[in-house]
């Protein structure tokens, strides 16, 4: 008797764990196109009328080339208030801990907020996908989406890391060419500048040819960036081959140094380590916002909460703004970002037992209409905040996605911020490109650094 009591208990611990990483019912999912948008959102808006209903976002317009992010309809509105360091506590319910503390430390920080206008949409093969896969798409763990294609995996998320799963395997085009400027910045406004060339070729979310992910097959884009200054860093070329799963099943990088003149292995290009170039400013797992492997925490979904945050930044972002125009000493120039109010996944992953990592808890607000994480608060293990991100969310009509264009790392500790993903004044996103598999492989970077 004891013996079946055991095996009940277990088959009933196991149904448990089941069911938390389960598929939505079809009741569930029925929900989605109606009172919630295609892709999950509250397609309402809120009792105060300050953010309104969705009402099918951008409609698709502009070439694939050439595009700098631009809304004529926006772009030309005024702030209608500012939060300032002599105000900021009347709004504090509705700021992040980040921003907080910004206002708190600098007399001359300031946010403009702006009307608040709900323009992020998707192609409709992405909302299609995104209706399949809540019946169908399931999370082994936190690092293995299981029988999800092409849209977002988990519309109506029950766990903290299927919200970052959204984030993660967002539409952002067939492949991608994009410059990436970055600059550390000083307390006193001095910088170091890094230019990057960025190609990317997604797998999973590509409409053309749906890569399926599963439990083992699980690659869903490449990625190779080529250092192009300064000279002491241009010819740096890293590769990645981005995968779920952790450890071994998950990425896997390779770093071409040109002191060196081979191509190699990099297992560090994960988690904490700095990202090559930043002096430190930035870690591998900060790239666009949150990138990579989730199994060094525990995930709490904490809820859905209002909070004033970067919306159609196209000014921030376009060629109308030069890269000095966002320099100041101690942040960036706040006359420029433009912030509304949106409703937020708040997401916290805390450090688990035995594991390790400069954070000890992240506090991450995604977007309920992109899925795209907007700001992360990062403490360290004395509890203490020691960084904030920031990413400035555009809308890209091209393509019908959406995207964080520059993003921010401030250090409250050394007093330095980072900016990065900036273009202002080179090329555009280039959509039109394609790539090889082959493109994206060691051989073929190697032959790339002789040229």
């Amino acid at each position: 008797m004891k013996k079946l009591l055991l095996l009940l208990c277990a088959a009933g611990l196991g149904m448990s764990a089941q069911q938390a990483a389960a598929k939505v019912d079809a009741a569930e999912a029925g929900k989605l196109g109606k009172e919630l948008t295609p892709v999950g959102a509250e397609k309402a808006g809120n009792k105060d009328g300050t953010i309104p209903e969705w009402t099918g976002g951008r409609k698709q317009d502009g070439a694939l080339s050439g595009e700098f992010p631009h809304d004529d309809a926006i772009d030309g509105e005024k702030p209608t208030f500012t939060i300032t360091h002599d105000n900021y506590t009347k709004y504090a319910d509705k700021l992040t801990e980040g921003h907080k503390e910004l206002l708190k430390r600098f007399a001359d920080y300031k946010m403009n907020v702006y009307p608040t206008h709900r323009t992020v949409s998707w192609p409709k093969a992405i909302y299609d996908a995104t209706a399949k896969n809540a019946t169908t798409c399931e999370l082994q763990g936190t690092d293995i989406p299981n029988n999800c294609t092409l849209g977002f995996p988990y519309p109506i998320p029950k766990s903290g890391a299927e919200v970052i799963w959204n984030h993660r395997l967002k539409w952002r085009g067939e492949s991608v060419r994009r410059f990436n400027n970055q600059f550390i910045v000083q307390p006193s406004g001095d910088f170091q500048a890094t230019k990057i060339l960025e190609d990317v070729k997604f797998y999973y979310a590509s409409i053309k040819n749906p890569k399926t992910m599963t439990a083992g097959n699980g690659e869903f884009l490449r990625y190779l960036s080529h250092t192009l200054a300064p000279p002491r860093l241009a010819g740096t070329f890293i590769l990645v081959q981005e995968k779920s799963g952790s450890g071994d099943d998950g990425r896997a990088a390779w770093l071409y140094s040109p002191g060196l003149k081979r191509i190699r292995r990099a297992p560090t290009v994960q988690y904490d380590n700095p990202y090559e170039g930043t002096d430190g400013n930035e870690f591998y797992d900060q790239v666009d916002l949150f990138n990579g492997a989730l199994d060094r925490y525990d995930w709490k979904l904490v809820g859905k909460k209002e909070f004033y945050l970067p919306y159609n930044s196209d000014l921030i972002a376009g060629n109308k703004i030069k890269f000095k125009d966002l320099i100041r000493p101690k942040h960036l120039n706040q006359d420029l970002p433009r912030y509304e109010l949106h409703r937020y996944w708040v997401v916290e992953a805390n450090l688990k037992a035995g594991t390790n990592h400069t954070f000890k808890k992240r506090r991450m607000y995604v977007d309920e209409d992109s899925w795209n994480i907007e700001a992360v608060d990062d403490y360290d293990n004395r509890d203490q905040l020691y960084k904030f991100q920031e990413g400035h969310l555009i809308t890209a009509a091209n393509i019908l996605a959406a995207a964080t264009v520059p993003e921010l790392i401030y250090d409250f500790a050394s007093g330095r911020y980072f900016i990065t993903a900036a273009f202002n004044e080179d090329k555009p996103v280039d959509e039109t490109v394609n790539f090889s598999d082959d493109y994206f492989t060691a051989a073929s970077v190697q032959k790339m650094s002789t040229k």
